[in-house]
């Protein structure tokens, strides 16, 4: 739990110091079936904003993330997965078999977006 914890305020900190003109309700991304997913609908409540992967020593977390969701979602907090390859190839399934994999091994109910990149060239614009 305290690798979570550090993690998510790594993963805040990060978002801070990169902040340019636009918020997170500027963006529409794409969820993990691939339709738009306006972030402005999420106005007035709590995001957590987590890049994820499920070939990783931390993949446990989505256990703990669900935990928090189902503790938190009534009281209008919302956790946004968005899986990435961008540390050690950790991430190499398809949108499909993410989904698959977070529902069947940890019953993950928050949503989920599509595979995008967190740094690099190819970075998504959420992330600059």
């Amino acid at each position: 739990m305290k690798k979570l914890y550090a993690l998510l305020i790594m993963t805040v900190f990060s978002i801070s110091l990169t902040a340019q003109t636009k918020s997170l309700h500027d963006f529409t991304v794409k969820n993990i079936d691939g339709e738009d997913f306006n972030l402005s609908s999420l106005k007035g409540k709590k995001v957590l904003v987590v890049n994820t992967a499920s070939k990783c020593g931390l993949t446990p977390q989505y256990e703990d993330l669900q935990k928090l969701y189902k503790k938190y979602s009534s009281k209008d907090f919302i956790i946004i997965g968005f899986p990435a390859n961008n540390f050690m190839k950790q991430e190499p399934g398809s949108n499909s078999e993410i989904k698959q994999f977070c529902s069947s091994e940890y019953n993950v109910t928050f949503p989920m977006m599509s595979k995008i990149s967190v740094k690099g060239d190819d970075i998504h614009p959420l992330y600059q």
